[in-house]
């Protein structure tokens, strides 16, 4: 059976002699591992469209639930993000977390988007770094089933609490701890309060809409990336490439 399908190269791995395994994340069918035969070759003519971070249209031949690409034609390279190394560093980390975050085979419509405007306002906004990477981070987790609880304090209920709990997902304040709790909190500011709350509740078209300025900005990167690691219970080789970038400078 042939299907055809836009979707974004999550990972790329050398098969064989010529070919490669890709993890390509879609809209209709989630997160599909593809054969892409002979696209090693300086003369395929799906080569660019089968790169790491590439959005093409796939044409795939499935068979006993395996699936080989037949045709692929791409649509979005995004080129300034191949054309700077820190920024392309980043939307590799984007694109590791993808991988880690979707399911094999569970369409996420909503993920693809996201992933899409991120790259899209990493190159050709030019948005700040550490604004995409948070926005990213905090929206992929709540459309991954991760969404923390920002209501209030989840001890007492307090409406403004100054702490993050980055071990369950939920805020309190400096004083409230659960009995026998020992978990991880970031302190957290006014404005990055504010910023997490509308980045959880912000239709998707306006996510990267809002600016938040320093050191609020560096608060919220630090809780998101905190977050997202310690609930996946991992690391990522590309977000520590990309900050080997800043000499030990955290983003």
């Amino acid at each position: 059976m042939y299907i055809k399908t836009d979707g974004i190269v999550l990972r790329e791995v050398a098969y064989q002699d010529s070919d490669k395994l890709l993890t390509v994340l879609t809209r209709e069918y989630g997160k599909l591992t593809v054969r892409a035969r002979g696209v090693r070759s300086s003369r395929s003519r799906s080569k660019a469209a089968c790169q790491l971070l590439a959005y093409s249209e796939f044409t795939l031949l499935e068979r006993g639930g395996r699936y080989v690409v037949t045709e692929a034609t791409a649509k979005e390279m995004f080129p300034e993000l191949r054309n700077d190394l820190e920024l392309l560093s980043l939307a590799s980390y984007f694109a590791q977390a993808a991988d880690v975050l979707s399911p094999e085979g569970e369409e996420n419509p909503p993920f693809v988007s996201l992933l899409l405007n991120a790259l899209y306002a990493l190159g050709r906004l030019g948005l700040p770094q550490k604004l995409v990477k948070a926005v990213f981070e905090l929206r992929a987790m709540c459309l991954s089933g991760y969404e923390p609880d920002l209501r209030g304090c989840a001890v007492c209920g307090a409406p403004e609490p100054d702490r993050f709990n980055i071990s369950q997902g939920v805020l309190q304040c400096a004083a409230c701890r659960t009995e026998g709790e020992d978990d991880i909190r970031l302190p957290i500011s006014a404005g990055t309060r504010a910023a997490l709350r509308y980045l959880d509740s912000a239709p998707p078209s306006r996510v990267f809409s809002f600016r938040l300025a320093e050191p609020s900005l560096s608060e919220l990167g630090q809780i998101t990336e905190s977050y997202l690691c310690t609930r996946l219970e991992r690391g990522f080789s590309t977000l520590d490439f990309y900050k080997s970038l800043f000499l030990g400078i955290h983003i």
